[in-house]
């Protein structure tokens, strides 16, 4: 979702320790950026049809939570894969905003789904909707991208309705051993046949935090009422792919 300056390959890429926000990263050469913008949409294409398990989960996880709701806001929606999951009435699909950072994504949402509102632009921003405007937030892969995740949680938080609405998430288990293996053999593997540069620049800038920081910042403003660890669903990061996080707005 966001876009911090990316290391050269051999570089010193790692982020700044953490609870030292916003992190920073070395500059981003002209070619990197290009292939970062090209990889991230070549993931988003090549996911759905190649890793079609873990994927389920994804955007099935935020499904579990459907209730009554009119506006939606999803943040990092790529190239608009949740939504083809979505079983939105016109009027829920009109009340979408679909948000991404780059607009080349941006506008294959608008391609794919006219009646949503496909817009541009930083949730680490303030971004011009007004306070409480969704009742619903999905972040599907997106905080653990994030460089400055606490004005981003703060800023989900002013945009969640404080009495009705939630926020559905779902993150990586960054670091974990069983994530780390199956990272070598589908993205790390795809990146480097394609690019043939090492993948450790790309994925030092682009996961930049854990599961436990993401956790600890959300609790700031967010209570969880649900959480579900997949494929073992034992409560454990190491053994684990990915974990759904259900979080409501604590009281001001």
């Amino acid at each position: 979702m966001s876009d911090p300056a990316v290391p050269s390959p051999g570089a010193d890429a790692l982020p700044e320790p953490a609870g030292k926000w916003p992190k920073t990263f070395p500059a981003l050469t002209a070619e990197q950026r290009a292939i970062s913008d090209d990889f991230m949409k070549h993931w988003h294409e090549v996911l759905p049809n190649r890793f079609g398990r873990i994927e389920k989960f994804n955007h099935r996880y935020c499904l579990g939570d459907l209730r009554d709701f009119g506006r939606t806001l999803e943040i990092g929606a790529g190239l608009g894969e949740h939504l083809a999951h979505e079983p939105l009435s016109d009027e829920q699909r009109r009340n979408y905003y679909a948000l991404e950072l780059r607009e080349n994504m941006a506008a294959a949402i608008r391609e794919r789904f006219p009646d949503v509102h496909a817009i541009v632009g930083d949730c680490q921003r303030r971004l011009d909707s007004p306070d409480g405007f969704f009742d619903r937030i999905l972040a599907v892969h997106v905080l653990e991208h994030l460089p400055d995740l606490p004005s981003a949680v703060r800023e989900l938080r002013r945009l969640c309705d404080p009495h009705h609405g939630y926020l559905s998430i779902v993150i990586p288990c960054e670091g974990g051993f069983a994530y780390s293996l199956a990272r070598k053999i589908s993205a790390q593997r795809i990146f480097e046949k394609r690019y043939h540069q090492p993948y450790k620049w790309f994925i030092e800038r682009e996961h930049v935090n854990r599961p436990g920081e993401i956790i600890e910042e959300l609790s700031r403003y967010f209570r969880v009422i649900r959480r579900k660890y997949w494929p073992l669903r034992i409560p454990a990061e190491w053994c684990n792919l990915v974990i759904g996080l259900t979080l409501v707005p604590k009281e001001d």
